[in-house]
């Protein structure tokens, strides 16, 4: 019996359209902080698209997150963006954001306001960290083009949010605290120094100690999105990074409106992620 070839048929724009109605219903309530069920959501989707798969459903979600991600926007977090983007999806993100001006105020307003609640109330520190995400390349061949609808990086200016970085760098600092108290050496951790409170142009937030009492300096990145949201450095926290990287740490804490949590990554920051200048200067 001849083994039967399935290939899986492009998308096109009606199916594109249904499904970008279906992702923005949920983003909306998400940057709310609103429940929703995204199964319902996506049974519900399915009976639109009978060509299409619960997983091929799961990964053009993937996709539409990359795109947002990549312009700079705030995504679903439970779908992480997949960036093997095709071109037809990321313009009709983009027309579909020209369309819907309105959603850039939701936008500003994740990036703005703080969080609901006190996310601090029974965290159990050995629970809060995690593996970090895995490093996605994108291959020069296959980038796609990401038309900017709106002119401000939202999810740059989350992270300017003081409110929301002085929260994440006081999580970091607790656990560092914590994880020092319980060290061979717990004299330590009244050593720990959060040192963007006093000097913001240090290149790093916190000055830590491993157990052998050499020196941690912890550069905090917060977010109250997923742990694969980009994150931003300045040229002054780079410089640092790769002049300490032995001893340079990225704290990325990240859900910080609903469980706090956070990955660590050590060296500078070359050597651990993707690294793509965004900011030039002119000068004569």
């Amino acid at each position: 019996m001849p083994l039967a070839i399935f290939v899986a048929m492009d998308w096109n724009q009606t199916e594109i359209s249904l499904l970008l109605q279906d992702y923005f219903s949920m983003l909306t309530q998400e940057l709310k902080q609103e429940k929703f069920n995204k199964s319902e959501f996506r049974r519900g989707l399915l009976k639109k698209l009978p060509d299409r798969t619960k997983g091929a459903v799961e990964f053009k979600h993937q996709n539409v997150s990359a795109v947002l991600a990549k312009s700079g926007l705030p995504y679903i977090k439970g779908y992480v963006p997949l960036y093997n983007i095709q071109q037809v999806l990321a313009d009709a993100v983009a027309d579909f954001l020209d369309r819907n001006k309105w959603l850039e105020q939701e936008f500003e307003l994740f990036s703005t306001q703080g969080v609901k609640g006190d996310t601090s109330k029974k965290l159990d520190f050995n629970k809060v960290q995690v593996s970090a995400p895995k490093v996605q390349v994108e291959e020069k061949a296959n980038k796609v083009k990401v038309r900017s609808v709106f002119k401000r990086n939202y999810l740059e200016l989350e992270q300017q949010n003081q409110f929301i970085g002085n929260l994440g760098e006081k999580f970091a600092l607790d656990y560092e605290i914590w994880r020092l108290k319980k060290s061979k050496n717990p004299a330590l951790a009244k050593k720990v120094e959060w040192v963007a409170q006093y000097d913001d142009g240090a290149g790093f937030d916190i000055l830590s100690k491993r157990e052998d009492g050499s020196d941690m300096y912890i550069e905090v990145k917060s977010t109250k999105l997923g742990k694969e949201s980009p994150f931003f450095f300045s040229k002054n926290e780079n410089e640092f990074s790769e002049q300490n990287s032995s001893n340079f740490h990225l704290y990325r804490v990240f859900s910080l409106n609903q469980k706090p949590q956070l990955f660590i990554k050590q060296g500078s920051f070359r050597d651990f992620c993707s690294v793509e200048p965004i900011t030039f200067k002119g000068s004569f």
